[in-house]
């Protein structure tokens, strides 16, 4: 069971905060899709505090995504408590910290899973950042820093101790980054040590997966990450899987042609300009038209438009020639 305060949840489906992903109309897409819990980009706790306009228009979070969190980033302890602060006034239902990025920029200022390096200093930050806001804290991180330091099982003590209310671990190391496989176990290790919520991330591509890691570790959550970015049904597929012991029928063609229309209006909804929202769509194009007949040429079309129009033209008339192609 997933429970911080009036958060009750079981066997809850997350959508992992993801840089240039997980803004309002990725959020609210996977919500619709079966999402229980949502998170913002990575917010990064410098420019937060210098009220860098782009990196405080990360944290507008809508009623309709609750429960959702925010996540910041840092690794100056006082920058990590004056961001939180402000994330707090925004009034999420879960302000997160970022101490699983291994993204090198990020790391090598100590922050993310740079943080790994330095448990003490992690958990002074944790307990800094509890106590300045009334929100509650979670942390997010790795097993270690590499395969000779997992210290996942003493670091989830600290935390617990500190007063973190939950904790989502990606079952990889730092170095490891997003390769290698992945090492669930620790999750059932981690249980063993603190009564605080413990989330499965890592290595969730299928509604199989989702299950399979509630199955084999007791996790009282599973965050799902790239594999929402290619499929956004996995919620969706994961909870009927879950809940009936049976998969969901195939997606099909129309209401995937559907869905990233009605994906990219979401994302133009929430930006001030259209264009601003079609360029970066651009990444979704391979998820919504995997396998499909000519897809490669249609996504290579795709990427001449700056505006919805033409976009929504061109994916209906493909999809009526699928259609006409399939009788």
């Amino acid at each position: 069971m997933f429970e911080i305060d009036n958060i009750k949840l079981d066997k809850p489906l997350l959508l992992a905060p993801m840089e240039d992903v997980t803004g309002i109309g990725f959020r609210k897409l996977c919500k619709e899709m079966g999402a229980d819990i949502v998170y913002t980009e990575f917010v990064n706790s410098d420019g937060l505090i210098r009220n860098n306009k782009k990196t405080a228009k990360k944290m507008t979070i809508t009623e309709e995504e609750r429960p959702v969190g925010i996540q910041i980033y840092g690794a100056d302890i006082e920058a990590m408590v004056e961001a939180a602060k402000i994330s707090e006034q925004m009034n999420p239902d879960i302000i997160d910290l970022n101490a699983g990025c291994w993204v090198k920029k990020v790391v090598k200022r100590g922050a993310g899973s740079g943080l790994l390096k330095d448990p003490d200093y992690m958990e002074r930050m944790v307990e800094a950042i509890v106590n300045a806001v009334d929100k509650p804290v979670t942390v997010k991180t790795r097993i270690g820093w590499d395969s000779d330091s997992i210290i996942i099982c003493d670091v989830a003590k600290r935390l617990e101790k500190v007063g973190a209310r939950a904790l989502t671990i990606h079952c990889r190391t730092s170095r490891q980054g997003h390769s290698g496989e992945v090492d669930w176990s620790y999750i059932t290790k981690v249980k063993e040590v603190v009564d605080i919520p413990v989330v499965l991330n890592g290595g969730v591509f299928t509604a199989e997966d989702a299950k399979r890691a509630f199955d084999e570790t007791g996790a009282d959550g599973v965050m799902i990450a790239r594999g929402a970015i290619q499929h956004p049904w996995i919620f969706r597929e994961a909870k009927h899987l879950i809940e009936t012991g049976l998969p969901m029928p195939e997606i099909t063609i129309e209401e995937r042609i559907k869905t990233a229309l009605k994906h990219l209006k979401y994302e133009i909804d929430y930006k001030d300009e259209e264009r601003q929202a079609v360029i970066p769509f651009r990444k979704y194009y391979t998820g919504y038209l995997k396998g499909l007949h000519h897809s490669a040429k249609i996504r290579q079309q795709l990427m001449a438009f700056t505006e919805y129009a033409p976009i929504e033209d061109l994916l209906l008339n493909y999809l009526e020639e699928i259609e006409k192609f399939s009788e």
